[in-house]
Order: C-alpha cells, then structure tokens, then sequence
C-alpha cells in the first residue's frame, strides 16, 4: 500500500572520516537510531524506510524496529537511494532524511510537509539555519545556501558564499546573513523521479552536493528557514556534542 509522505534515511555504512559511523554506540543504540527515532515522531510521515546496503546497517535497524530496503552499493546519493524506495512503495511526497541529521525535530519536518500539501507549486524543498560564527561559515564540512528574496536556493556550496568583498575587521557573518543548509530533502514523487533520471551534473560532483544536481537541471528549490540546531558528526570527537541535544 502507498504511503501518503515516505520519509527514508540512506544509511551506508562506509564514511571516509568516520568509518562504521551510523553504527556507532552512543548511550547504548546506534547513531542511527536518535535519527530514525525523530522521523517516527513525525505526526505527518506515514512510513519511515531505513535504505541501505549494507547487512550490518539492516539487522541493527532491524533490531532497534525500523523497517528497511536493501539497496544497490553503486548508488551515489542518498537523493537517488530514497528514489529507488520510492519506486517500491509509492509516496505522494518523499523526503530524504541524511542519517547523520542529529537534532532534527520532527515538527520541523511536519511544517514543511503543510506547506508542501497546501501549495503544489513547491515540487523540491529543504531546510536552512542562519550561521552566526566565522568559523561554521568558513569549515567546508558545513554547507552554505545562497537564498533569493523569494525563499528559492540560488547556490549551494562548501565555499563561503557570498563572498563579502568590503568585511572589514569584524566578522564575516555580521556583515551578511549567511545560512547553513541542512541535510533534509523533500521531494513531490515526479520531481524526486526527474532527480533519479538526470546523471550527476559537474558542480554536484565537483562540490560533492547532490542538491546541486536540481539547480543544475534548472529546476527550483525552496527553502525553509528554522532555528533547530542539528549536530554534525564528521569524526569520532564529535561525538561529544550530541550532549547538547540529547540530555
């Protein structure tokens, strides 16, 4: 049976900072879990799918009660993998949630699947943090989103952009209101299938983004803006800051 919104969490198990991260022990469950366990709290979300390919990753979500979907290895992206379990089990709207989305809260997600059930004309939306230290706006780990005056994703990029030409001595984000992107990506069924259907474009594979791949294509991204803090886990150390969100 067809789920109304089909949330799905790519989970690969290889990490080239972090090997095994997704099944680090944190208080005793995997880092997989706080993620898929935040997605289920979604009032509007009908399924949760852990999609990996990976053995490992399937039996401990399986464990922890996730349902998974085994996917192929050569798939790039994780846009591409929620595409192929969205092929299986339908899905009106479709978000990709990265498994590494720590802190995420699920009224966030609610409150852009409203606006994307209320108004059909939003066919790929995302979330958005404004960045407030030099140093987030200038670590390639966190990803800078280019707004338009319309809420639509002009860029987005590792590299700190705008680039401010007249800065000054203060800080960099004093001076222009950057946003951090955050890795969540809601799809209407058509457009996640025109996403899977386009070949990765030069700057997704340059940048390492597959959100790029969507601007590439001349298609539009709107972005929401929260203020929910999400906690990136690159490196074993990092580990320590998801403190501040799970107490």
């Amino acid at each position: 049976m067809s789920s109304s919104v089909l949330a799905v969490i790519p989970a690969r198990l290889d990490s080239g900072r972090f090997p095994g991260k997704v099944l680090y022990s944190y208080r005793e469950k995997p880092l997989l879990f706080y993620v898929w366990r935040e997605a289920c709290n979604s009032r509007l979300v009908d399924e949760v799918v852990v999609a990996t390919d990976n053995r490992e990753v399937r039996d401990a979500a399986t464990k922890f009660g996730a349902r998974v979907l085994m996917t192929s290895a050569r798939i790039k992206t994780g846009s591409d993998r929620a595409a192929v379990v969205a092929d299986r089990l339908g899905g009106r709207l479709i978000i990709n949630i990265q498994a590494d989305n720590f802190g995420l809260k699920a009224s966030v997600v609610d409150r852009v699947v409203t606006r994307m059930l209320a108004d059909r004309t939003i066919a790929v939306a995302t979330l958005a943090r404004r960045i407030t230290s030099d140093d987030d706006l200038l670590d390639p780990d966190i990803v800078k989103v280019v707004l338009g005056s319309d809420g639509r994703a002009m860029w987005f990029s590792r590299y700190p952009l705008p680039y401010v030409r007249h800065a000054g001595d203060g800080p960099r984000t004093a001076r222009h209101r950057f946003y951090e992107h955050i890795g969540v990506y809601f799809f209407r069924r058509s457009a996640l299938a025109r996403f899977a259907g386009i070949p990765r474009t030069p700057c997704e594979k340059a940048e390492s983004l597959e959100q790029l791949r969507v601007l590439e294509a001349g298609d539009r991204m709107q972005v929401y803006r929260t203020s929910v803090r999400t906690v990136s886990v690159d490196k074993p150390e990092d580990v320590e800051k998801l403190s501040t969100i799970y107490q």
